[in-house]
């Protein structure tokens, strides 16, 4: 059995709108953060990172395939792993039906893993992805990743 406090209808609501405003002062500091991160400079990528992707190798341009913006779904899957993490797998089973807003918008959507292409594109087809678009990224080309690189 829990130890939990119990109380009456007016101490619930008092603690109640107590804590509401803590969440929107938690709120206004989360916004605050995005646009600070949103106000970072951009930064002239000079590096030519390659990629294998499902239609051959790519450089980091490539990927955005003429869109403006692109986005890139970490997705766990370890080179020697058997299958994809369970939670970026159900969070990519989502990703059939985003693409075509994604791409309504002018954004291009790939999941980048450390699995070898083969790997992931038979996790691909078992798992039915058919919008999903899978790349590797090829460690050590040009000294690094743009995970590393850009992520710090």
């Amino acid at each position: 059995m829990t130890d939990h406090k119990t109380g009456t209808r007016e101490e619930w609501l008092a603690a109640r709108l107590d804590l509401l405003k803590a969440e929107k002062e938690y709120s206004r500091r989360g916004d605050e953060l995005a646009r600070r991160r949103q106000a970072l400079p951009w930064v002239c990528i000079d590096k030519d990172y390659r990629f294998e992707t499902d239609e051959g190798g790519a450089s980091l341009k490539d990927l955005f395939q003429g869109r403006s913006q692109l986005l890139v779904y970490h997705f766990m899957f370890g080179p020697d792993w058997k299958a994809g993490c369970p939670s970026c797998s159900m969070i990519a089973d989502a990703f059939n039906g985003s693409a075509i807003h994604l791409a309504n918008h002018d954004v291009m959507l790939w999941a980048v893993s450390r699995a070898p292409l083969s790997k992931l594109q038979a996790y691909k087809q078992r798992m039915g992805w058919t919008s999903l678009g899978m790349i590797q990224a090829l460690p050590g080309v040009s000294g690094g990743t743009p995970k590393y690189d850009l992520t710090r």
